[in-house]
């Protein structure tokens, strides 16, 4: 008997290119996922076209129809639970998400952050790695909890920093390197190696104590 595939909600606020490299991988049978919903806080977003164009069921809720932020994240709630998401992938989410949303999707959520945390919490991370002079730079899949950028780190991808790089082409390596590492997080969840338990991530049943760094290939 076949595994079933692990069913996956992506949440967006923009154009979607982490989205669309779980597109083409799922495509492409290199990654093993059930894109079930794509979910937007807003209805232009670009990256909605891209679920319809590949056959995903889109929903959009609208943050500016909520004046709380957790009667937002309820409604959040129960426009994934129609779905039963057993993966939750914040690609570009542009919203901060609380405990209600957290705790209901505990151990289950992924964020991709642009820098190499801890490094850079929150956001402008290009030009504050250029405005210190660092060597290196990249993104971080880790568990989303409730401290922003904060949860356990999963893997992480490098690119070095060029004297020459401004804030935006920094921020395009970055991203090719996002659309590589962020599959890959998904696909440890997916074949049960990755999980996530007493507040850290776990793989192969030891304790990922610092992040996996990007290979340029899957990990086997």
């Amino acid at each position: 008997m076949n595994r079933k595939s692990v069913r996956t909600a992506v949440l967006i606020s923009g154009s979607g290119t982490n989205l669309q490299a779980f597109i083409d991988q799922t495509r492409d049978g290199s990654l093993d996922l059930d894109l079930s919903v794509v979910l937007s806080n807003k209805p232009g977003a670009a990256g909605l076209q891209r679920a319809r164009e590949a056959g995903i069921a889109v929903e959009c809720v609208e943050h500016s129809k909520f004046p709380i932020r957790e009667d937002f994240d309820a409604a959040l709630i129960a426009a994934l639970d129609q779905y039963d998401p057993e993966l939750i992938i914040l690609a570009g989410f542009m919203r901060i998400l609380t405990s209600v949303f957290i705790d209901h999707f505990s151990g289950r959520i992924f964020n991709i952050h642009p820098s190499l945390l801890p490094k850079y919490p929150g956001l402008d991370t290009h030009q504050r790695a250029i405005d210190a002079g660092d060597d290196w730079h990249g993104s971080t899949v880790h568990f989303a909890t409730e401290e922003l950028d904060g949860g356990p780190r999963v893997i992480q991808g490098r690119v070095p920093v060029r004297e020459s790089d401004t804030a935006e082409t920094l921020a395009a390596r970055v991203l090719a390197v996002e659309h590589q590492i962020y599959p890959q997080a998904a696909a440890l969840y997916a074949s049960g190696r990755l999980e996530y338990r007493d507040g850290r991530a776990w793989l192969d049943g030891d304790r990922l104590d610092e992040p996996l760094e990007f290979s340029g290939a899957l990990i086997n």
